[in-house]
């Protein structure tokens, strides 16, 4: 039977590969002592001061990876996934939501199977349900059938509290090798990445968003496995590595940049997956330019842009909740790729700072529903306006 390991692969520009991350190896922070009291105060004393450089414990933060290890790894589970003629398709990670057997895993890692064996830590197999999934999300959820003392839920994080250089440790089954744990860092945080399944109307792709940039060493197979941090709480569900590495048999392999979908989107999704297989992302309408990333300084000012962040608006879809709250886009055609000036640029929704589109999308999907009202912030030439919106369903 033939293995084939499940990787996500998503084009960006040049056809960049990505499927589920990097390596890094944990480096201790410093703790400096401060002068005594008696030398802060001392005139008299000229020769020069010298500052005590004192390293933590190696062998405590050795015992609490092992101690995140023997608490997390038990619920972590390896997924195989088969056609209707038995034909194994692919391989992934998976972890175990509630005590009630749901499992959460990638969409991708599902995709195009008809029979699913979730295998434990312990040995034992269960066949899973495929209860609901979403493409955009990237999430899915298995129902499998297993004794109590199989199943150990993992704690649910909160990846709004999460900075960039904190420690994460990611758990799953890379190549196939089962409970592969390996640590790294925080990147970045409030990625999106664009959804290669769900195409825009007017064209382009919808965004996944609130995505988690790690250096945590992933690989295909790593996909739907927890990203974790040192309290043992999940906090992301890894997804994607963009890589131009691959195996000595074709297989990208992991170049240092990773992505996991945060814990809080999971905690939006997957209740929403379980109750009715399905999830409904809202709506404004737009396509949108980041100016931070994407303009030079020339496009700024021949634009007439009066600050370097924000969502340039370059489209806007008709009948769209955009379209209804009076949002100007710079080209009235909605197939053009020409920036004109006179577009709005989105400095902020709700209060919340919008420095990307990254900003705005991801207080979308993890704040907002379908039905829900708005309030976005644009600078139109140097006035700014506030427009109300009621989100749609995603269409």
């Amino acid at each position: 039977m033939k293995n084939k390991t499940t990787i996500l692969i998503l084009s960006i520009v040049i056809m960049v590969t990505l499927v589920a991350c990097s390596l890094t190896s944990y480096i201790p922070s410093l703790a400096v002592a401060q002068p005594t009291q008696q030398s802060q105060q001392s005139s008299q004393d000229t020769s020069p001061s010298t500052q005590v450089i004192t390293l933590p414990n190696i062998v405590d933060q050795q015992d609490q990876f092992i101690s995140i290890y023997n608490d997390v790894s038990r619920g972590v589970v390896a997924i195989k996934v088969y056609d209707s003629t038995g034909t194994e398709l692919g391989l992934g990670s998976g972890w175990v939501y509630s005590s009630d057997g749901y499992i959460i895993t990638n969409q991708h890692v599902v995709d195009g199977g008809s029979k699913y064996e979730v295998d434990f830590t312990s040995g034992f197999k269960a066949f899973g349900d495929l209860v609901g999934s979403d493409p955009d999300a990237d999430l899915a959820v298995l129902k499998v059938d297993a004794p109590a003392d199989e199943l150990f839920p993992l704690t649910l994080g909160d990846s709004s509290t999460l900075s960039v250089g904190q420690v994460v440790v990611a758990i799953g089954n890379p190549f196939g090798l089962d409970s592969t744990m390996t640590t790294g860092i925080v990147s970045a945080l409030g990625r999106s990445l664009l959804s290669d399944v769900a195409t825009a109307p007017g064209g382009g792709y919808f965004s996944s968003s609130d995505i988690i940039q790690t250096d945590a060493a992933l690989n295909p197979g790593n996909s739907g496995g927890p990203l974790i941090n040192l309290q043992g709480e999940v906090i992301g569900v890894n997804q994607a590595i963009r890589t131009n590495n691959s195996t000595t048999t074709g297989e990208a392999s992991n170049s240092g940049i990773g992505f996991a979908i945060s814990i809080n989107m999971v905690k939006k999704v997957v209740p929403s997956l379980i109750q009715t297989g399905t999830f409904e992302f809202p709506y404004l309408g737009i396509s949108t330019v980041d100016v931070f990333d994407s303009m030079s300084l020339d496009e700024i000012t021949s634009l007439g842009l009066t600050q370097f962040t924000g969502a340039y608006v370059t489209s806007v879809s008709a009948g769209s909740p955009a379209e209804q709250a009076g949002v100007i886009p710079s080209n009235p055609d909605p197939n053009s790729t020409q920036l004109n000036s006179g577009g709005d640029l989105i400095i902020a929704i709700d209060s919340q700072p919008v420095k990307r589109f990254d900003d705005l999308i991801s207080y979308l999907y993890t704040e907002k529903s379908p039905g829900d009202t708005v309030v976005l912030t644009v600078l139109r030439g140097s006035e700014k306006v506030d427009l109300t919106l009621t989100l749609a369903t995603r269409p």
